[in-house]
């Protein structure tokens, strides 16, 4: 008696499941970047780029670099979406872009700005830290992007001297200069601060010694001295204060003073 129920309730189920896929089919998401060429879709791309909508752009870029693969379209897809990348805060995908742009295009024409732009992601991830997060200053920060950025400008300049981007490029890294010395000198400082007067003295050395031209020398050169002092160390005490009076006589670290008043940090000029 429950035969016949059970085969109309299996046939029921059957055709309720085919139903379903039917509908799951028509209303599967559509590529609507499907049946554009490369040169299309990068048109598109850097309309987008033009409007503001840059994640938009980067999925056409990232097609275009798979439909072009091997031109010069390709190429310049993937600089503008490395460039797109740091744009929308992915540092990380910009840099991997821009260095397997370098390694797969050694000879491009294209190889001096693929050199800049590598420069400009570190130096404006170092950039952010205007912010001032927690009262922080710049040179008070982990300056490993600054390095990786010096780097990278230093590379542009020496191989493109005559770049259209070597002179910014040159800018960029008397600044990067600046901040490493000024964070060389802040840490000497909190090593002083805090009783530890060798290593204090080790890092107002080294940032004399790699820093000489930097703003930061004079402060350098009084930790160094004052250090030595409370070692005892009388001779190299004598050595720092003397090269300090010398290149700085009218410094405010002379005769026990505190030097400068540290209010606008150097590198801010506004």
């Amino acid at each position: 008696m429950t035969l016949p129920f059970v085969r109309r309730s299996s046939a029921l189920v059957v055709t309720l499941l085919a139903a379903l896929s039917l509908v799951a089919c028509s209303s599967s998401p559509k590529d609507d970047l499907a049946g554009r060429n490369g040169e299309r879709l990068y048109k598109e791309a850097k309309d987008d780029m033009a409007a503001g909508s840059y994640e938009r752009a980067i999925k056409s870029l990232e097609r275009v670099g798979g439909l072009a693969a091997g031109t010069v379209l390709a190429q310049q897809a993937q600089l503008d979406l490395a460039y797109l990348y740091w744009k929308t805060g992915e540092r990380a995908q910009g840099l991997a872009a821009i260095d397997r742009f370098i390694k797969l295009n050694p000879s491009s024409p294209a190889l001096d700005y693929a050199m800049y732009l590598r420069g400009v992601i570190n130096f404006n991830d170092n950039l952010g830290l205007f912010g001032n997060l927690a009262g922080q200053q710049l040179s008070e920060r982990d300056q490993r992007a600054s390095r990786d950025a010096y780097l990278a400008f230093k590379q542009l300049t020496e191989q493109f001297p005559e770049s259209k981007y070597a002179p910014d490029a040159r800018q960029r890294m008397n600044f990067i200069v600046n901040s490493l010395a000024a964070y060389e000198v802040h840490v000497a400082r909190y090593y002083f601060q805090r009783g530890a007067f060798l290593a204090a003295a080790n890092r107002a050395k080294q940032a004399v010694a790699e820093f000489q031209q930097s703003p930061s020398t004079e402060e350098a050169l009084a930790i160094m001295s004052r250090s030595y002092d409370r070692l005892q160390l009388t001779e190299l005490r004598d050595a720092a204060d003397r090269v300090l009076r010398t290149n700085f006589p009218n410094s405010g670290y002379l005769a026990g003073g505190s030097g400068p008043a540290r209010g606008k940090p150097w590198w801010q000029i506004w």
